[in-house]
């Protein structure tokens, strides 16, 4: 059987560390390894242990979830550096666009953890993004202030098979679905995957969804 993917888990608050863990260790694919208390802590930890996937409070002591996020994601002397998800309490469109700045997955209401984290969790150790209803308005918002203030994204990056299999990535289609639904192989979905990456300049479906919406690609 394959390993549970190892968690490294940072909040301030024990009590919701605890409440926390006890949801993803109900799950026999998931297993907190490590803790946190607080933003600089959790980057020593993510520097020293072997995690698969961070999930960081974004209101922290010391470094915040975010300023953590960006720092874990440099160090990669070990290799590829930890997948990352935010947890917090605030419904606030600024600091999940900031989550997506700094290279998180998703971004998780505490308020809704016993029913997205998991998902979330699984979402993010697959390179997925894990997107909450509340944002997608959010992101709807973005793109139209883009359109008032005149951006456009660029005309003809990609070519129109490329534009194809980036709608049915942001879709949150698989690789053996995309091929399946165009009729090629997988082989060839993964390479107008990497090209398309390579092209936008991006590094994950969270970057890809934005894109796609503001070439409209896929429909708010």
């Amino acid at each position: 059987m394959t390993a549970p993917a190892r968690l490294l888990l940072a909040d301030d608050h024990a009590l919701v560390r605890r409440g926390v863990r006890l949801i993803l260790e109900q799950e026999p694919d998931l297993t907190v390894v490590a803790e946190a208390s607080d933003g600089a802590e959790a980057v020593e930890v993510a520097r020293t242990s072997q995690v698969d996937l961070v999930v960081l409070d974004i209101a922290m002591p010391r470094m915040t979830g975010l300023q953590a996020a960006r720092e874990i994601g440099r160090r990669r002397s070990r290799g590829e550096p930890p997948k990352i998800l935010m947890l917090s309490m605030h419904d606030n469109e600024q600091y999940f666009f900031e989550s997506l700045k700094v290279g998180a997955c998703g971004y998780v209401l505490k308020s809704v953890a016993d029913e997205d984290l998991v998902s979330a969790c699984r979402a993010a150790l697959r390179g997925e993004a894990f997107i909450y209803p509340g944002a997608m308005s959010a992101l709807v918002r973005d793109h139209l202030d883009r359109l008032r203030r005149g951006e456009r994204v660029r005309a003809q990056v990609l070519t129109e098979r490329e534009d194809e299999v980036l709608k049915l990535i942001a879709e949150g289609l698989t690789s053996q679905e995309i091929a399946r639904a165009l009729t090629i192989s997988i082989k060839t979905v993964e390479k107008h995957r990497a090209n398309i990456l390579a092209k936008l300049d991006m590094r994950d479906r969270t970057q890809l969804t934005r894109y796609a919406i503001r070439a409209g690609l896929i429909e708010p």
